[in-house]
């Protein structure tokens, strides 16, 4: 009879120390969470600040300066004129981006995925894109690199290589999603000669995939992401 009555109250302050540490657990989770969304916010609002106060004003001041070179033309060819109202688009579009992403928000081209975003983004391009992308459908965070990667190789496709013309492909194989951005420009890209592909790596990388970069001189530039994609 004793050993019964002193294992059940064994179990019982047993019982009663679990739940007490269950508790103090569940505690430390709810603050450490907590702390998480402070850190988060902080630097949410310190990027927004950011951005307004740098390239968002800048932009601006650009549009501005622009539309009054615009006025300035009066009656001078229609063409100048047509350009200097892409330049304000585009640079109203641009704002948009940064304020969109200074609210945490991804590309708002990526609402409809990220073949029609690839397609939209080709059409900014100075040069003729093909691009081919299906409608597929992948996680959000997933489509956001798979588009930075564009982004930034059609950038250096324009800014470095010279490029005539550029391909961008997304193509799915299996358990990994690719995206490779390829052009015909003067080639001898590396990650370590200032055209951004050292932080283009890293990102790709902290997306749990990686970056090949094929670029032989006066032959052009193929970048390839492959990024894991199980959904």
């Amino acid at each position: 009879m004793l050993p019964t009555v002193v294992g059940a109250a064994v179990l019982a302050v047993e019982m009663a120390r679990l739940r007490v540490e269950l508790r103090r657990r569940l505690h430390e989770v709810d603050e450490s969470r907590a702390r998480l969304v402070a850190v988060a916010d902080d630097e949410r609002r310190r990027i927004e600040r950011d951005l307004h106060d740098g390239a968002q004003q800048r932009l601006v001041s650009i549009g501005l300066a622009l539309r009054h070179a615009q006025h300035q033309l009066g009656a001078d060819p229609d063409e100048a004129g047509r350009t200097l109202d892409g330049a304000v688009v585009e640079i109203s579009a641009a704002i948009d981006e940064l304020r969109a992403l200074a609210h945490g928000l991804r590309p708002t081209l990526l609402e409809a995925g990220l073949g029609p975003a690839l397609r939209q983004l080709a059409t900014r391009a100075p040069m003729p894109v093909e691009v081919t992308a299906s409608a597929d459908r992948y996680p959000a965070e997933l489509e956001a690199a798979a588009y930075f990667v564009a982004c930034e190789g059609l950038t250096n496709a324009v800014k470095h290589a010279h490029a005539g013309q550029v391909r961008l492909r997304v193509v799915r194989q299996d358990s990994t999603l690719v995206v490779s951005v390829a052009d015909d420009g003067v080639g001898g890209a590396t990650a370590g000669r200032g055209t951004g592909l050292t932080g283009l790596s890293d990102r790709v990388a902290a997306r749990g995939g990686n970056l090949q970069i094929l670029s032989v001189t006066g032959r052009g530039t193929t970048l390839s992401a492959e990024f894991p994609c199980v959904s």
